[in-house]
């Protein structure tokens, strides 16, 4: 039986534990830098006893922001980023970037940039049609993932995860709901997965051997017309053929159409309604219901999609959607997951991991109210937390 709580190997690196602190945008970065707020939030939870914290999201370029404030890779952010690692690092746990371009989920008009899709598509965020990238502007697109990386390993990062889901750029050009392109990066499945093989075989040339490269990988997109299981198998099949990944994180849903497949549980609607202006907040209120679905909440509830992934696949693989206790990762690891990433269940108790490990009858506190989700405009947090 693999123990949760023994060192692993991922990549290059050896983690003091099995268990990942998923990427949850962090909401503490208003001018697009790092700040003490950013550090603590990692440190807190390197200190609870996480083998690796993921920091999300650190675009790649500033149109690849879901708005302006969120950090992108360049020097000036190297600095603050280096304190954080460092901050992690002094707790005894690792730390990796998420990299990656929000595509059509990105906000045009907060940051004053266009938006882009694989195909034309009009943007309900920035209000405008999104810009279709030519195949120069994709090459440009795959050369930004490897300045992030390469700025990344600068900072102090022991890993990157590169974005593969949720309806972010490189998970829309694979689904044919969004990606109706003519060239080589659309039509087949083999050309709507180019771009994801490209971003992952020259980030591992850039950083390979030194950093752990990880993506996360939605397993279906939830929405009709949308990638497709049988298709993420196969487009995972390929990424673990090319080599250039250390492991798969493996999720679901789409940020853009129908983000509650990724969280389950209680769908905050009247929360969400409220940080939207008055127009967008009225057209919430009719097509909310439509676009925050109801997803009853149960244990490791994306593992029965997943066990298909761990059935044909051979590379580590990690596990995501609610984990939050012993019994959990240990029936993870038993079916031969190589890690699991916790997320909500640390926002509500950043110690959570060592509490477990010192009794594994230990629960989560964590009651699926979702109601963390609206507050990434304002610094994610669990409203449930007694503020200190």
């Amino acid at each position: 039986m693999t123990d949760v709580f023994a060192p692993a190997r991922l990549g290059p690196l050896t983690l003091r534990n099995r268990v990942i602190k998923a990427a949850t945008f962090e909401g503490r970065t208003p001018d697009a830098l790092v700040t003490d707020e950013l550090i603590e939030f990692h440190r807190e939870v390197a200190a609870g006893g996480v083998g690796l914290t993921t920091v999300a999201y650190c675009a790649v370029a500033p149109g690849g922001r879901t708005d302006r404030h969120q950090i992108w890779m360049r020097p000036e952010a190297v600095a603050g980023l280096r304190k954080l690692t460092d901050a992690v690092h002094a707790e005894g746990a690792a730390a990796s970037a998420q990299i990656g371009h929000a595509g059509p989920v990105a906000n045009a008009a907060s940051n004053r940039l266009p938006a882009l899709s694989p195909s034309p598509m009009f943007s309900p965020l920035g209000m405008r049609f999104m810009k279709v990238p030519n195949e120069f502007e994709i090459r440009e697109l795959i050369d930004a993932h490897v300045r992030a990386a390469r700025l990344a390993e600068e900072s102090g990062f022991d890993a990157v995860e590169i974005h593969f889901g949720h309806n972010y750029l490189v998970s829309a050009f694979m689904s044919p709901l969004l990606n109706r392109r003519k060239d080589a990066y659309g039509g087949s499945l083999a050309n709507r997965a180019r771009l994801a093989r490209e971003i992952a075989c020259a980030v591992k040339e850039a950083v390979g051997g030194r950093l752990a490269v990880t993506a996360k990988l939605n397993m279906e997109d939830g929405r009709p017309g949308g990638l497709t299981l049988p298709d993420s198998l196969q487009i995972a099949a390929w990424l673990e053929a090319d080599g250039a990944l250390d492991a798969l994180e493996l999720t679901a849903g789409s940020s853009l159409l129908n983000p509650m497949l990724l969280f389950h549980g209680d769908a905050p609607r009247r929360a969400f309604a409220k940080t939207l202006p008055g127009p967008a907040r009225w057209g919430f209120r009719l097509m909310g219901r439509a676009f925050l679905k109801e997803y009853p909440y149960q244990e490791a509830y994306l593992l029965e999609r997943a066990r298909q992934f761990r059935r044909e696949l051979s590379m580590p693989l990690i596990l995501l959607g609610g984990i939050t206790n012993h019994d959990t990762m240990r029936t993870a690891m038993d079916e031969g997951f190589d890690f699991v990433a916790m997320g909500r269940a640390l926002l509500r108790e950043p110690n959570l991991l060592r509490r477990i490990q010192s009794d594994f009858t230990t629960r989560s506190a964590c009651v699926h109210c979702n109601e963390c989700m609206p507050t990434i405009y304002t610094g994610t947090r669990c409203v449930l937390r007694p503020v200190r």
